[in-house]
């Protein structure tokens, strides 16, 4: 595929297929279930034909489509085992990977972007990709001074097909009722339109990214790519070696998912306190495992400035939840407009609604697992549970929608990984005004 399809029509019809091959499947299972075949046989067999059309689909058109998909993968840590297992693998491959352009399509975005003497600031340019993604891919090179080097190109008409994508999505896109049961895609799409002018300027993701590696310069935890140059479609910068994060999820040691774990942990309160800025795309082909022990830090696309760090309110309603202080808790919350003012909710009611939510920082040390996830999913979303209105009347205030959304993208990622993190030590080295309790 040499680019972006272009045309809307295509997209949306591609888009479109989805439910009519999810309602074609289920036709098809309910006969084999005539036939003699077990409930549970069948069912196995459509979640896994369903995965592979929905994400295959996805990863193919790339853009909004893609983008879509990759934001979907890192919650599946949240969902039941058996409807999990089917989509674990198809969702994971859209977090590093999509059907790569053509070689000749990228020449031509590097001698748009960098000048049709492109190749010479190159002493090595390798055609193949390396990795490739919703609205771009990267190449491996060797920059002139000898340097190895990423060189992210976006494709070819990627401005206009991803809102287009999201659009069609959000319409086509219903489907995720049938194979994601519960999940509510409305404010993931209405977060992931928010941001798309952004991503779509690689300028200002090298600022970003530049910005990032200027405070994490000779940190000896974390790693960020220098910026060496750029355009509005293409970044070149340092290049990092390690261990993707989705290898480790996939097959790493336990030692590996403790320290990938903890560093996760750590850089989701690094930046703001170091950089000014949140990274905001958490899924895990983000990330590395370096050989020298650092963790590397990688596409700063979707960022959010917080140039005096975390909001000041985000400690003291830690500090007050975790001495069981309701009623500050209720306060706080209500300053910071997370409870409207015509609303009441008793602080014995909130501190059990907020108990699990609190459980990693209730211990020394506390594995994040799928089955932890599972169960705060099914936390939130019982209306047996006598505390499940609680969370129906809470707000979310526009400018912690995207701090919101990362933590909740960084809670699954860190449930997929499977590691010990020590919460407490992390949330007093880098949280300025958290008291241990």
């Amino acid at each position: 595929m040499s680019e972006l399809p272009r045309r809307t029509v295509a997209r949306t019809a591609r888009l479109a297929a989805l439910p009519l091959g999810i309602a074609g499947r289920a036709a098809v299972g309910i006969g084999k279930r005539v036939g003699g075949r077990s409930a549970e046989a069948v069912a196995a067999e459509m979640q896994a034909r369903t995965a592979d059309q929905v994400f295959r689909t996805l990863g193919e058109l790339k853009g909004g489509a893609m983008k879509f998909g990759q934001a979907l993968s890192i919650f599946e840590a949240g969902l039941p085992e058996e409807m999990a297992a089917p989509y674990r693998a198809t969702l994971t491959k859209l977090q590093n990977a999509a059907p790569p352009m053509p070689v000749s399509t990228v020449h031509k975005v590097l001698a748009s972007e960098l000048g049709e003497q492109w190749r010479s600031s190159f002493a090595d340019f390798d055609d193949r990709p390396t990795a490739a993604a919703s609205i771009g891919q990267v190449h491996r090179a060797v920059w002139h001074d000898g340097r190895t080097v990423a060189v992210k190109v976006q494709y070819p008409g990627a401005g206009e097909a991803l809102l287009s994508d999201l659009e069609q999505v959000a319409r086509a896109g219903r489907l995720g009722a049938s194979w994601i049961p519960g999940l509510d895609i409305g404010p993931i799409l209405d977060e992931l339109r928010s941001r798309m002018a952004e991503e779509l300027d690689y300028r200002l993701e090298a600022t970003s990214q530049q910005a990032f590696a200027d405070a994490f310069a000779g940190h000896e935890v974390f790693a960020v790519p220098q910026v060496l140059a750029g355009s509005a479609k293409v970044i070149v910068s340092e290049w990092l070696d390690g261990v993707p994060l989705s290898k480790v999820i996939a097959s790493g040691t336990q030692d590996e998912r403790d320290t990938a774990a903890r560093h996760y942990a750590e850089l989701l309160l690094a930046g703001p306190r170091l950089a000014g800025l949140l990274h905001a795309d958490p899924h895990p082909g983000n990330f590395l495992l370096m050989p020298d022990g650092r963790f590397g830090v990688l596409d700063f696309g979707a960022v959010k400035h917080l140039p005096d760090g975390m909001p000041a309110e985000v400690p003291v309603l830690l500090n007050a939840a975790l001495r069981g202080d309701g009623e500050g808790v209720v306060a706080g919350l209500r300053r910071a407009g997370f409870i409207k003012p015509e609303i009441e909710i008793e602080p014995d009611s909130l501190m059990a609604y907020l108990d699990p939510f609190l459980a990693p920082a209730q211990e020394d040390e506390f594995e994040f697992s799928r089955q932890w996830l599972r169960d705060l999913v099914a936390h939130i979303n019982d209306p047996r549970r006598p505390t499940w209105s609680v969370g129906l009347r809470l707000n979310l205030p526009p400018e912690y929608l995207l701090i919101h959304r990362v933590w909740l993208g960084g809670i699954g990622v860190l449930c997929q990984v499977g590691g010990a993190v020590p919460v407490l030590d992390v949330l007093e080295e880098w949280l300025p005004g958290f008291e241990r309790p």
